[in-house]
C-alpha cells in the first residue's frame, strides 16, 4: 500500500510516494530525496544531529514519520542559505569556531535557528545552552556555539530593525 505525502522542503513543493509508513522524516530526507546534510546519529532522538524545522519548529527527524507530516513545510540544513549567502547562524558558527568535525553541525545549525525563531534564545548564554541541551557535541565546540548563537541573534535582531525602520 502506498501514501503519497505532499511537503514543501526547503520552499520546493513536493508531492512523495511512500511506500512503508514506518519510514523516518530523516530516512526520507536522506534516502530518498538525496538531502544528505541532515545526519543520523543516535536514530534514538538523543544527539539531535537529524535537527531539521517542521512549520518553523525544531525537530528530530528520525523521530517523526513521514506519512504524518502531510502538508508540512520542513527546511533542512540545504535550505538555509540564500545561493552563496550564507544564513546569520551558518556564518557565526563559522567566525566563532562552532564546530570542528562537523557532523553535528547541520543539527546545531537548524536548533540554534529554531530557538531564535522561537524567542528563546535570549541574551542568558546559560539559557542558550539549556535551549540547545538536545544537541550534542562529541568534540566539545559547547563555547563556540553558544557565542556563535548569541552573536547570529544580534545579527538578526539589527537586520529586522533596518527593516522595519
Amino acid at each position: 500500500m502506498s501514501f503519497d505525502i505532499a511537503l514543501t522542503i526547503n520552499g520546493l513543493h513536493r508531492v512523495v510516494a511512500i511506500d512503508d509508513p514506518r519510514i523516518t522524516l530523516l530516512d526520507l530526507l536522506r534516502e530518498r530525496l538525496d538531502l544528505t546534510g541532515t545526519k543520523k546519529g543516535c536514530d534514538r532522538g538523543q544527539c539531535g544531529a537529524c535537527t531539521v524545522l517542521v512549520d518553523d519548529r525544531r525537530v528530530n527527524s528520525c523521530l517523526a514519520l513521514a506519512v504524518s507530516l502531510d502538508g508540512a513545510v520542513v527546511t533542512t540544513i540545504e535550505g538555509v542559505a540564500h545561493g552563496d549567502t550564507l544564513h546569520p547562524v551558518q556564518a557565526a558558527f563559522i567566525e566563532n569556531d562552532g564546530l570542528q568535525c562537523g557532523f553535528c553541525t547541520p543539527g546545531q545549525i537548524m536548533s540554534a535557528i529554531g530557538l531564535i525563531r522561537e524567542g528563546l534564545a535570549g541574551d542568558d548564554p546559560e539559557r542558550i545552552r539549556e535551549g540547545m541541551s538536545g544537541n550534542l557535541c562529541r568534540c566539545g565546540a559547547y563555547a563556540g556555539i553558544t557565542e556563535a548563537i548569541l552573536e547570529a541573534q544580534a545579527r538578526m535582531q539589527l537586520e529586522h530593525k533596518g527593516e522595519a525602520a
